[in-house]
């Protein structure tokens, strides 16, 4: 067998082997978004697929190619509509392609799935796709079918956030393209990073509701919520580890109960 993790390096029969073997397969769901003038677009792509390839290679699973259109930007999460380069799906067209793509998994006996979402406004639809899809294959029909949806920073220990933000964690919503974000992609992709660039006008301080159609000035001009100051690819080790290890420990878990009548 070719010795990737990659769903799509493979050709048919392979896949349909590791398939039938119990093979987890892995839905990354990013986004192209803004994430400041010091980061690429594709920092939500970059991530969950990276954690999704380093989980897969120690379950034996497989990773599909990552959604790289996410829904749509907010003001309070991801900088909203004002900056040049996001693109945005609809919550529910985002809704509609995880449906398909798990009944399609499961009509090609894919039995375990597992998405990881690094991006903040796919929660929601993730979670409908999911639904979408046991409607559409039959609760009653799909017992042998498991899907654990997580998103890679609920993954990380509270002990890391307390070495990373020893002054207190801004919470992951004012995290856009910050410490967490910068540290990760600075261990992963660092030629995709220039700190130089950061121009450290946050953090931002939103009033606590929304206005449309156009949002209030609450985002700093470069597009972070909070600050980068402290990031370094050391602590976007330290976040990957804790990512990846909390997905093994939960598909040894859950995948091992199987499914419940």
């Amino acid at each position: 067998m070719t010795e990737s993790v990659f769903y799509a390096d493979l050709p048919w029969p392979e896949v349909a082997a590791r398939v039938a073997a119990g093979a987890p397969i892995f839905l990354p769901l990013g986004a192209t978004e803004q994430h400041g003038r010091h980061m690429a677009l594709n920092v939500d792509v970059v991530i969950p697929t990276a954690i999704a390839v380093r989980a897969a290679s120690l379950v034996g699973g497989l990773v599909l190619p990552t959604v790289a259109y996410g829904n749509r930007s907010q003001p309070k999460t991801g900088g909203g509509p004002r900056f040049p380069g996001t693109l945005n799906l609809t919550a529910h067209t985002f809704a509609l392609i995880v449906r398909d793509v798990i009944c399609d998994l499961y009509r090609q006996n894919v039995r375990k799935i597992v998405t990881v979402n690094g991006h903040f406004e796919n929660i929601g639809p993730t979670i409908e796709g999911i639904e979408l899809a046991l409607d559409a294959l039959g609760r009653d029909v799909v017992r042998d079918l498991v899907i654990l949806r997580v998103d890679h920073w609920d993954m990380v220990q509270p002990q890391t956030l307390d070495r990373i933000f020893p002054d207190g964690y801004p919470g992951i919503e004012l995290e856009h393209a910050s410490v967490i974000e910068t540290s990760i992609m600075l261990a992963l992709r660092p030629e995709l990073v220039d700190l130089a660039r950061a121009t450290h006008d946050g953090p931002a301080n939103f009033r606590p509701y929304d206005r449309y159609p156009r949002p209030s000035d609450e985002v700093p001009d470069s597009g972070v919520l909070s600050l980068t100051e402290g990031s370094s690819a050391e602590k976007g080790e330290w976040l990957l580890a804790d990512s990846v290890n909390g997905i093994v420990a939960m598909i040894e878990s859950e995948f091992s109960k199987g499914c419940k009548a």
